[in-house]
């Protein structure tokens, strides 16, 4: 019974010190996607300083929903992992009580037999029928033993009738937790209904300029040509000057350090938000149209600046119409690209470092000083996802 007793005491603090973990990561990553919406409302309220709508404007408030979204799991799951507890709370409650009854009975009898049997001192008798010294002082240990077993049982009978209360009050904490938590679950659905029809209203605005829509997707396929077609080349150039070997040991090494730190890169902006992802994406507002893009966009909002989110050497820097400057940088076998940059501070050939600022971002004054820089990531020819590469940190 006592071992059993343990051993489900044991297994329930394991079960509730785990779930006291996952509460708290809940927590955590409640409180920083919060922080996150704020940023977006900031760049938001920028916006709506225009008083119009805007593509840019409907993907910071796609983003915004996801967010919301997020936050509204999040407390769904905590509500879920409380729940989950608090049925775990009845069980060990029950099984304590069950056993808590079954001790006192048992603790009750050997009280009533012990107290029987002083009565005309059948211990002292038991000691002095020995036979021998030997068997005597046995006899002596087995009481002792017997008074150690008793004084145990009424410790744990103590125990339990702490534990178990211990763990009703834990079951009222979790259950006006849980009631706190449903409160705020309504505040965010709330708040994400009016997100949802801000949502509606700009893609209904925005769906009566689809030829202009139309027009600004086929600009933004050219630069991404435009983009490709400049990568092909330096890589030409480069082999051309290398036609012995691919790459130098240094560019090798470079490569190498480069490829090992996928997914811990630093971001390219300080701050930002990612509003487009890279490859097949479905357009924001137009109909069964898709788009395939070569890069993520980041926006930002006023003076931002550009870094670099690793060493290498500057391939090329140049113009293109519609998108402002571009610097490509390479990083042996691989090639990271900024564009939509104004105020370049490195030309061909420069050696740059991780987090060197390269040029700042342009900012549209004519849609509420957002800046969005346009990244992509290739290995030699080959397009990847810029995603997968920056750290999932900013």
């Amino acid at each position: 019974m006592k071992r059993i007793f343990i051993s489900a005491l044991l297994l329930f603090g394991m079960l509730l010190a785990a779930d006291g973990q996952t509460k708290k990561d809940l927590e955590e990553q409640r409180r920083k996607t919060l922080e996150e919406i704020s940023y977006v409302d900031n760049l938001l309220k920028e916006t709506a300083k225009e008083k119009k709508e805007s593509l840019s404007e409907l993907k910071i408030i796609v983003k915004k929903l996801n967010l919301r979204e997020s936050v509204v799991r999040g407390l769904q799951e905590e509500i879920s992992l409380l729940t989950d507890r608090i049925d775990l709370n009845n069980l060990a409650i029950n099984m304590m009580e069950s056993d808590l009854k079954v001790l006192k009975q048992d603790y009750e009898k050997a009280v009533l037999s012990s107290f029987r049997s002083s009565k005309g001192n059948m211990e002292i008798g038991y000691i002095l029928s020995a036979k021998d010294f030997n068997q005597g002082y046995k006899r002596v240990k087995y009481m002792q033993q017997i008074t150690k077993f008793r004084r145990q049982e009424s410790e744990i009978i103590q125990e339990l009738k702490s534990e178990i209360e211990i763990s009703k009050n834990k079951m009222e904490e979790d259950l006006g937790r849980i009631s706190e938590l449903k409160t705020r679950e309504e505040q965010q659905k709330y708040l994400l209904q009016g997100e949802q029809n801000r949502q509606q209203k700009i893609v209904k605005s925005l769906s009566s300029k689809e030829a202009q829509l139309q027009k600004e997707l086929e600009e933004k396929k050219r630069i991404a040509r435009r983009i490709e077609n400049e990568i092909a080349k330096i890589i030409d150039e480069e082999r051309k000057k290398n036609e012995a070997v691919d790459l130098t040991p240094e560019q090798k090494l470079i490569s190498n350090d480069f490829h090992e730190n996928i997914g811990r890169l630093p971001w390219p902006v300080e701050r930002g938000l990612i509003t487009s992802h890279f490859g097949v994406q479905k357009h924001a507002v137009l109909k069964y149209v898709t788009e395939d893009n070569i890069d993520i966009e980041i926006t930002s909002s006023g003076s931002t600046p550009v870094r670099s989110v690793f060493r290498g050497e500057v391939a090329r820097v140049f113009s293109i119409r519609g998108a402002n400057w571009a610097v490509m940088i390479s990083h042996g076998r691989y090639f990271t690209v900024y564009l939509n940059i104004v105020n370049v501070k490195v030309k061909k050939g420069d050696k740059v470092v991780a987090r060197q600022e390269i040029g700042k971002v342009f900012t549209d004054s004519e849609n509420g000083d957002k800046a969005v820089l346009k990244f992509m990531v290739f290995e030699n020819k080959v397009k990847l996802d810029p995603e997968l590469w920056i750290s999932k940190k900013n």
